[in-house]
């Protein structure tokens, strides 16, 4: 199939040399033979369906983990020796990891579907000399398009005609005003989204009509260009996904060298392949966290469930952890740091400038604002006792300025019934309006407007000479904010026809209305708040320069923001990006593949990126970016797809409660793995104790089994409700190449490890020599081990602080876990059926009291232990003795 250049420059060539080179007639349009040749050339004007693979693969490809691998030679093993339950276990987390990974990738395949289904509409198509309503599916370049106010742009066109037309085209450049079409020719290197002579498919006619060429259909349109990037951008993996992947890896290997070397010692001892099988395989199934992967889905999970009470729902697990480590986040201006609705924010009248919440009661403010309703196309509703606009979003922000200084808006039209019209139009930037009564009003550029006044209004209703000097003034300050301006003015219509006496003349002004798209109430705040967290903030925006730097100034991104163009963006090189991006604030005028540049900049540099945005635009970056971020109510199907997470008011405050929820989860995931691994590398070092020294195992395959599947939930699980610790906001991220297991929590681990073969054995043996039967020592070994687990829990609550310190914070849960652990003990130890299938026996109160006081002592030398290397990292510091809060271990 052939495909035409979405790029091919038709931005610089005349209508005709537009026409001649796509060989159609832009009055008459295509013949029925060329359609049916084109269509079989170009293909249909759809962007093509994703590739992928089936279900069954996918699912399968989850299981690719030597973890996972270890997992499933367990459970085998275990399945051949009889334990079929323990096998089934096994299995079943193999399973729901696997669920899991593919309920993620599935997330790619949403994003191109909803890319895809923005094209599916119809389109008025010229013909043989004749328009006819097709599918836009059909459509093919060189037709001939005619195109009205509400209508989805079908293709890629060039302009040919124009009335008064204006399209929306902030889901693909992220322009937050809608922008007004001509038909001339443009110079070759015109940046995309200056385009004015070309409107692209997926975007919005807002006004007026035009005749129009399409240029590329289908994959060959910028949004096919989007769908590309969003295909082969492909999300990174998550640095908590990295650093397990690194760690199972390790794990994986270490565990199958020492199971070979025991099964390989035993032999060599004389010790039965059977009985040796056994030994291997109780150190695999013990040495291997099984309850690991799915804990760590559902520490996630609880994280998700306290994000969606803070407005942001989360849609891939992982994300909730990768928040807490972002390092930079890239965000979009419109509709993300602003409330994408334009808002008078000052009126300047009478010789006077005033804030536009508190307008004052006078004749030339009146007149002002008057002008701004009567001389306006909005149409307008009345909403829950207020007034609303729809149209321009120019137009739209004069109406409740005018409300807001106590206007009937309304009324105000009654009151002056429109008699005559003069549009906007480009060449003459006003627009003027005649009323009954022989009254005339006008609004437009400044420069339009100040050239035909002679007078201005004064406060007291008055008339004067018009101060030209200072209204020009005014709106240089106001440029300077980054604000919109327009200049209104009245005269005296009479009986000639408005189009005569729009240049003649003579009118009064009555002042400036300043507008800009405001920035949101909170967001000031949020990124105040980031900057404390040591994040730094980015605007990327397909805006002008000088609305994004006035934005970034008023949300506190910088007091003077740095900014740099997309045109300076393509003047660099790969290797001086890195250095350049680290130094601006505001990127402005960027394309969609620019910001996927940006994102990808920050990546090499060693930032975890979290981008934000709501339009087709930002589907590229979001899908990129460590984290995406896309809003819920104003964002498009196809940012919200391939995002990570959706913030379902579009408040960019909720990002920074967000990233407070995901040093959270963090910091409770790693209390999880501190709590965990003591057992299993305790455990594993219990059967390789036992095989070099020739000993009976003091804890068979199936009671280790039970004491990681049991203790991993009922106990482990109730970390992941740990309340936040105080001051995560106040601490820099943790650097993206800070291992999961910092030498400090490998120490810890290590000596509870030994603490726990200590105390196994010595309780093992010490049974023994009291009298006691092997199921007997066995069965206290085991309890033994689950209490110390549960003393070391407590000290887990908090990795850096003393207990006491954590306890004032509740989790109920804990207390839950415990009894709930406590109860199946008892029945573990008690019950007949537990003794058969577990090979326990129950045991007597001495028992009893001898594991209390050995779990006791075990939580005393933990405490102890985090005491000393808290006084020794404040010994170092310089500090001894202070109250100053301890590095992050």
């Amino acid at each position: 199939m052939q495909t035409v250049d979405a790029t091919a420059g038709f931005h610089a060539l005349t209508v005709r040399e537009s026409a001649e080179h796509l060989g159609t007639d832009p009055s008459g349009g295509l013949t029925a033979s060329q359609v049916r040749d084109r269509a079989g050339r170009y293909g249909p004007n759809a962007l093509e369906p994703p590739p992928g693979h089936g279900v069954l693969w996918r699912l399968v490809s989850q299981v690719r983990d030597p973890l996972v691998y270890v997992l499933l030679v367990a459970g085998v093993v275990t399945a051949v020796f009889g334990g079929y339950p323990d096998a089934a276990v096994i299995a079943g987390v193999v399973v729901l990891n696997a669920v899991i990974g593919y309920v993620q990738e599935s997330r790619a395949r949403r994003a191109l579907d909803a890319l895809a289904r923005m094209v599916r509409t119809h389109a008025t198509v010229v013909r043989d000399g004749l328009a006819a309503r097709v599918p836009a599916e059909d459509l093919v370049p060189g037709d001939v398009l005619e195109l009205a106010a509400g209508d989805q742009v079908p293709a890629d066109v060039r302009i040919v005609e124009a009335h008064l037309f204006e399209v929306d085209e902030s889901a693909l450049t992220g322009e937050s005003l809608p922008v007004a079409k001509t038909t001339g020719e443009l110079p070759p290197a015109t940046a995309l989204a200056d385009r004015v002579n070309t409107a692209h498919s997926g975007t919005m006619v807002t006004r007026g009509s035009a005749r129009a060429l399409v240029t590329a259909t289908g994959a060959a349109t910028q949004l096919g260009a989007v769908q590309r990037m969003v295909a082969t951008a492909g999300p990174v993996a998550t640095p908590l996904t990295r650093k397990l992947a690194g760690f199972s890896k390790q794990l994986s290997v270490g565990i199958v060298v020492i199971a070979v070397l025991t099964f390989a010692v035993g032999l060599v001892r004389g010790t039965g392949v059977a009985e040796m099988f056994t030994a291997a395989v109780a150190l695999a199934v013990g040495a291997i966290p099984e309850g690991l992967p799915a804990a760590v889905s559902i520490v996630l999970a609880i994280g998700v469930v306290r994000m969606s009470r803070r407005r942001s729902v989360v849609r891939n697990l992982p994300a909730v952890e990768t928040l807490g480590g972002t390092t930079v986040i890239c965000t979009d201006k419109t509709g993300t740091l602003t409330l994408n609705r334009m808002t008078v924010t000052a009126v300047a009248a009478g010789g006077r400038t005033v804030d536009a919440g508190n307008l004052p009661d006078d004749p030339a403010v009146r007149e002002c604002l008057t002008a701004g309703v009567v001389c306006n196309e909005a149409a307008l509703s009345r909403v829950d006792g207020l007034w609303s606009a729809q149209g321009d979003p120019t137009e739209t922000a004069l109406v409740p300025a005018a409300e807001r200084a106590g206007l009937d808006p309304a009324e105000l039209r009654a009151r002056h019934p429109r008699v005559d019209l003069v549009p906007f139009e480009p060449e003459r930037r006003l627009m003027a309006t005649a009323h009954a009564g022989g009254v005339g009003y006008a609004k437009g550029a400044v420069e339009e407007i100040l050239a035909r006044c002679d007078r201005e209004l004064r406060a007291d209703g008055s008339t004067g000479p018009l101060d030209a000097a200072a209204a020009h003034r005014l709106q240089r300050e106001f440029a300077e904010r980054g604000l919109r301006v327009l200049a209104f003015a009245r005269f005296r219509s009479g009986e000639e026809p408005l189009a005569a006496l729009v240049d003649r003349g003579g009118w009064t002004f009555l002042g400036l209305q300043a507008m800009q798209d405001p920035p949101r109430p909170e967001v000031a705040g949020a990124i105040a708040a980031c900057h404390s967290a040591g994040i730094a903030v980015k605007m990327i925006t397909g805006d002008h320069a000088g609305t994004a730097r006035a934005i970034g100034r008023a949300v506190g991104l910088a007091d003077e923001p740095v900014v740099l163009t997309g045109a300076g963006l393509d003047e660099l090189t790969d290797g001086e990006l890195p250095a350049a991006a680290a130094r601006t604030t505001v990127f402005a005028r960027v394309s969609p593949g620019q910001k996927l540049r940006l994102v990808k900049a920050f990546q090499g540099a060693g930032h975890i990126v979290a981008m934000t945005g709501d339009g087709v635009n930002d589907a590229p970056a979001l899908r990129r970016a460590d984290i995406g971020v896309a809003m819920g109510r104003g964002g498009t199907d196809a940012a919200r797809d391939a995002a990570d997470m959706v913030l379902t008011d579009d408040d960019f405050a909720a990002i920074e409660s967000a990233v407070e929820e995901g040093r959270g989860v963090f910091d409770n995931l790693r209390k999880f793995l501190a709590w965990t691994l003591p057992t299993n590398i305790g455990e594993g070092m219990v059967i390789l104790a036992a095989v070099l020294l020739g000993a009976t195992l003091p804890i068979v395959p199936v009671q280790i089994l039970w004491i990681n599947m049991t203790t991993a939930v009922f106990l482990g699980l109730t970390l992941a409700f740990e309340p936040k610790e105080p001051g995560l906001m106040t601490r820099p991220p943790r650097p993206p190449d800070r291992p999961l297991f910092t030498p400090a929590l490998f120490r810890r681990v290590g000596l509870i490890s030994l603490l726990l073969v200590v105390a196994a054995f010595a309780a093992y043996r010490w049974e023994l020599g009291g009298g006691a039967s092997v199921a007997q020592a066995r069965t206290v070994a085991i309890n033994l081990f689950v209490a110390v687990q549960i003393g070391y829990l407590f000290s887990c609550r908090s990795l850096e602080h003393p207990v006491v310190r954590a306890w004032p914070r509740g989790n109920r849960m804990l207390a839950v876990g415990i009894g709930i652990t406590v109860g199946l003990q008892v029945l573990f130890t008690y019950l007949p059926a537990m003794n058969t299938i577990f090979h326990t026996a129950p045991i007597g109160a001495g028992a009893w009291l001898r594991i209390l006081a050995a779990a006791v002592l075990a939580f005393a030398v933990v405490e102890a232990d985090k005491l000393l290397w808290i006084r020794l990292r404040r010994y170092t510091a310089g500090t001894p003795g202070t109250r100053r809060r301890p590095n992050r271990r």
